[in-house]
């Protein structure tokens, strides 16, 4: 039986990923977690280092874009155990692929920014000379 001692409150499990305790809440309630997150003899919420490891997974899937859909997917499939590593793979790859394309754009774009930048630069300086 677990006791107050025992790992994290939700809100220091909170602080240390970052999040809100309403976003840790929302992500048990969506079946993201890969176990039950224990509670102590009163009932509060306990964290273990794997539950904080995993969140911080599900954090960077979210902000790269992972619909929660696919976490979801990809976290009962980690419940499941051994014996779907091709489906888990696929589930991450295709993340991967749509990321890197993103990325790509987001590169291109970022390249027409200092594009424009240079030229304001460029006059700028043209303007100290000058004057």
């Amino acid at each position: 039986m677990a006791t107050l001692t025992d790992g994290f409150s939700i809100a220091q499990a909170a602080q240390r990923c970052g999040l809100t305790t309403h976003t840790l809440r929302y992500y048990e309630r969506e079946g993201l977690l890969l176990t039950s997150i224990g509670r102590a003899t009163t009932g509060h919420r306990r964290y273990t280092e794997p539950d904080l490891e995993w969140i911080t997974l599900i954090t960077r899937l979210r902000a790269t874009g992972m619909p929660i859909r696919d976490i979801r997917t990809h976290a009962a499939l980690c419940r499941q155990g051994e014996g779907n590593e091709t489906e888990r793979l696929a589930v991450l790859s295709a993340h991967r692929n749509r990321v890197l394309t993103e990325l790509a754009q987001t590169t291109a774009h970022l390249s027409a920014i200092d594009g424009k930048i240079g030229i304001y630069q460029h006059r700028l300086a043209r303007s100290a000379r000058i004057g």
